[in-house]
């Protein structure tokens, strides 16, 4: 696999580095591709604490197979080729990495093993598109097999053309066209009709809608409030609790009687606070919980909120406990 164009300083550098067989220097050049390299996995595997790890497991392979960093391509490329294989290599191993059926029709899966990835956590040096890691677009690639969607980040995601992403998935060019348009296809039927370009600019800051709208869903929960929180809802509203199976529903009223029968504002699960937040470049509510005899609030669940025309269109909660990569405070 080629790049076109002489290499660059860092490339040069890097490898003179690989020749000194020097790990400090080596773990140098490529740590700074880190962050990028997690948000790559994680469009992989959807799944934070997998990115992680297989991160470091990009790392790690790089390390022994330094000796086959030759200069023919950049440093970026082949790292990415290393993580986009490390990833694949994975899911190969794994049957508890797709979509299960959620017994609705509206929604036919639910990703179980979906966790947010947190804004602080992004690459700070590179622009990220707000569709390409906000959750439908996470939840809609793992609709893909494993290669096409390698083949559907590496092209559509990161722009690589055809030759590029043949060669770090040892496919022809014809195969990696093939497999592009097929996912074109699934990724059209996944989204909404609202979320159909994933090219869309990035957004690091709330807007002035978005922030009134978490911080009444958040004041609906200090006051249990629960027509306000309902008034904040739209009737077609997508719900969904994670790692829970089963727990998707596709109208509001099915959503809140579910919450009213889980003991929601009622004793125990009534002292509530909250802070504004963002994860997946999206509108989040951090939700804190005192029990009875807890001189605390502890952090219970996070919650993101897919806001459009000014009400909740899509609630996705999480789990939020022992997820200090989240960079929550556990109290308040």
């Amino acid at each position: 696999m080629t790049d076109a164009g002489p290499l660059g300083a860092d490339d040069t550098t890097f490898l003179a580095a690989v020749r000194s067989g020097d790990p400090a220097r080596f773990a140098r050049m490529t740590e700074r591709h880190r962050r990028e390299l997690q948000v790559h996995c994680y469009r992989m595997l959807a799944n934070y604490e997998d990115a992680q790890d297989l991160t470091q497991e990009t790392f790690l392979r790089a390390w022994n197979k330094r000796e086959t960093f030759q200069g023919h391509a950049a440093l970026r490329t082949w790292l990415y080729r290393i993580a986009t294989n490390a990833c694949l290599d994975f899911l190969e191993k794994r049957n508890d990495r797709t979509p299960v059926p959620s017994g609705l029709t509206e929604f036919g899966s639910e990703v179980l093993y979906l966790q947010p990835y947190p804004d602080h956590m992004l690459p700070e040096e590179s622009v990220v598109a707000r569709e390409t890691i906000e959750l439908a677009f996470i939840v809609a690639v793992q609709h893909l097999p494993p290669r096409q969607r390698a083949v559907f980040i590496l092209r559509d995601v990161l722009g690589w053309p055809a030759t590029k992403a043949a060669g770090a998935l040892e496919l022809s060019v014809a195969s990696v066209t093939s497999a592009l348009q097929r996912a074109r296809v699934t990724m059209r039927g996944q989204l909404p009709g609202r979320r159909l370009d994933w090219r869309s600019p990035a957004a690091h800051e709330l807007s002035p809608g978005e922030r009134a709208v978490v911080q009444s869903y958040i004041d609906a929960h200090e006051r249990n409030d629960l027509h306000k929180l309902t008034s904040l809802l739209r009737d077609d509203l997508h719900f969904v609790m994670l790692p829970e199976a089963g727990t998707s529903s596709v109208t509001a009223r099915d959503a809140v009687d579910g919450w009213v029968s889980g003991g929601l504002f009622q004793p125990g699960h009534d002292d509530w606070r909250g802070v504004t937040t963002m994860v997946n470049h999206t509108p989040a509510a951090a939700l804190y919980l005192r029990t009875p005899g807890d001189p605390n609030h502890r952090l219970s669940a996070i919650a993101v909120l897919n806001i459009v025309d000014g009400k909740i269109a899509e609630l996705t909660g999480f789990d939020a406990t022992g997820k200090p990569w989240l960079g929550l405070p556990e109290t308040l």
